[in-house]
């Protein structure tokens, strides 16, 4: 099981560039659909992805055809779109014999509204209320991306981890760390 983030003509550097640290951080497989509306060596782009382009598995397509060429048949694909009715965490994104693939519309249009309706069971829908237009391009891959890998167990990656200097050291082992009215009955 192998899960991909795919960006439909991604327009704003800083975005992409979000999204690849979060792939790195989640050994998630970043498809690019051109035509960019950058430089894949745009120096904000790399600056938002800091030092961590070497780790992302980055795979460039020429276009929608292209990057619909290379899905094989046992492959999910969800289309994320503020127009679905059909919300993200009502999938099962847990069989261990497919690839999940995360749809991405371009910053200022969206995904093809043709390519929508050819694939309109396909379409997942973050909630929100009507005060907003859309999130943020990289929070939505986050909280699509998050749950996924929640409903997977989060492959390889650690769910804790102490550091050498971590801030909440000197409080780890003391037995009343839990007792300030975290949720607890009294």
């Amino acid at each position: 099981m192998t899960n991909h983030v795919v960006l439909y003509e991604p327009v704003m550097p800083a975005n992409t560039g979000n999204i690849a640290r979060t792939c790195a951080g989640t050994n998630t497989v970043l498809d690019l659909i051109e035509p960019l509306g950058f430089q894949i060596d745009n120096k904000r782009m790399k600056r938002a992805g800091l030092d961590y382009w070497d780790k992302v598995d980055v795979r460039m397509h020429d276009d929608l055809d292209a990057f619909l060429k290379t899905l094989k048949p046992t492959d999910e694909m969800y289309l994320i779109s503020k127009f679905s009715s059909k919300n993200y965490v009502d999938v099962d994104y847990t069989d261990p014999n497919k690839d999940y693939y995360f749809v991405f519309g371009k910053e200022t249009t969206g995904l093809p509204e043709t390519f929508m309706r050819e694939y309109y069971d396909r379409n997942l829908r973050i909630p929100m209320s009507d005060n907003i237009r859309c999130y943020n391009l990289s929070n939505s891959v986050a909280m699509v991306l998050l749950e996924a890998l929640r409903q997977q167990g989060f492959p390889n990656m650690e769910t804790t981890h102490h550091y050498e200097n971590d801030k909440l050291k000197d409080n780890y082992n003391r037995p009343e760390r839990y007792e300030r009215n975290l949720g607890k009955d009294n």
